[in-house]
């Protein structure tokens, strides 16, 4: 594997796998991912960011003789998450005099998923600068964006950034700097949302940070370098906002088309008001899509089916889902169809408490729709359009 070069000293590692179709075990992968490792060689020391997911560890360390890279001094951990740091025992075995460079919260999750020892570690403050000779590293502790022992790692004379899992993408390429296209738009999304969208105040934070840093490239630890940090800034700027767009989301699982229907209808409401919806099919639908609707959907209505006493699991996935990804929607209701009776929305209610969300009066038929349910979603769709007026969005 032979390294491509980023800039005077600085070489990208990493890997792609373009075969990996779900994340966490959680989120399908449209493109698959990459593994974004980089080599900074100073005019006196050498230092690895971030090193390689454990399934390319043996790659990614015959690559250091293939491309010449025969010391190593620093290993930096921006983050403990093995997709990053896995390869961090084996790279200490092939380079025992280096030293693993992190944050004291980051140092002790690596001991404790790693087995790394402590004699190893160095622990760096935030600010804190480390000379490589004629280049310098500042690190800047930066948790929340994703886990809290993640840091930045800023090549001073370069003014380069290494980002670790902010502003990334689950994403593979051929040319490592980042081609901006709809698709890599998309996946940028998919990641913000799935990943980073709990945390879109600190988000915001670091968006401002490096903006006025006015660094002249990020390198994060998945998908494409931005030569244009701009590209990627901006985009963050928009989705971790606090106020959504003038969206209404539709998720449902409907078993015998009642709900779906109902759905349906509401969706065509909505669209004579000149409010657009996305309608999600819970049952077949993929969760990225839905995390990715969330970073923009202003408004929630969850349509669901009777299971025994109570609503269907999947409607229970898609609540929880919603209630750990915080959002920036403002309104919810329900819409759901039943048969004998039982408590269709009591506890789907509960779960979305904590975003402390305006909630319409909900809709539960028994069996089909008639005339009068049929109103009640002409109201519920004119309740949208006002509260979408009152803040502005239409």
């Amino acid at each position: 594997m032979k390294y491509k070069f980023i800039k005077d000293g600085i070489f990208y590692a990493g890997m792609n796998d373009s075969g990996r179709l779900i994340f966490d075990e959680l989120i399908p992968l449209d493109n698959g991912t990459s593994y974004n490792s980089y080599i900074v060689k100073g005019s006196e020391k050498t230092a690895v960011i971030d090193t390689m997911y454990p399934k390319f560890t043996k790659e990614y360390i015959d690559s250091f003789d293939e491309n010449g890279i025969t010391k190593v001094d620093y290993i930096i951990a921006n983050h403990g998450e093995q997709d990053h740091s896995g390869s961090i025992p084996a790279l200490l075995e092939k380079f025992p005099s280096a030293l693993v460079v992190t944050n004291a919260v980051c140092a002790k999750n690596i001991q404790e998923m790693l087995l790394v020892p402590e004699d190893k570690i160095k622990i760096v403050a935030n600010n804190e600068e480390l000379s490589l000779g004629d280049k310098t590293l500042k690190f800047i502790i930066s948790p929340g964006v994703h886990w809290p022992d993640t840091m930045f790692t800023y090549i001073k004379e370069d003014n380069i950034i290494c980002t670790c899992d902010f502003l990334g993408a689950h994403y593979t390429f051929d040319d490592v700097f980042a081609v901006p296209s709809k698709e890599l738009e998309k996946s940028a999304k998919k990641y913000f949302a799935e990943i980073m969208m709990p945390f879109s105040n600190v988000c915001r934070k670091y968006v401002k940070q490096l903006q006025d840093l006015k660094v002249d490239m990020i390198l994060p630890s998945h998908g494409p370098i931005h030569k244009n940090p701009d590209y990627i800034l901006n985009l963050y700027e928009d989705w971790a906002g606090e106020k959504g767009k003038n969206l209404v989301l539709l998720p449902y699982v409907s078993m015998y088309k009642s709900t779906e229907e109902m759905i349906d209808y509401l969706s065509e409401k909505l669209k004579e008001k000149g409010i657009p919806s996305i309608k999600y099919d819970m049952v077949d639908g993929n969760l990225g899509d839905l995390a990715m609707a969330l970073v923009d959907g202003t408004t929630i209505v969850l349509g669901t089916s009777m299971v025994l006493a109570g609503p269907h699991p999947a409607a229970f996935n898609t609540v929880y889902l919603a209630s750990v990804l915080r959002p920036k929607a403002k309104i919810a209701s329900f819409i759901g169809s039943y048969g004998w009776g039982g408590n269709l929305f009591g506890k789907m209610a509960e779960m979305l408490a904590p975003l402390k969300l305006d909630v319409i009066e909900p809709i539960m038929v028994k069996g089909k729709a008639k005339a009068d349910d049929y109103l009640k979603l002409d109201n519920m769709a004119e309740i949208i359009y006002s509260k979408h007026k009152e803040l502005g969005l239409i």
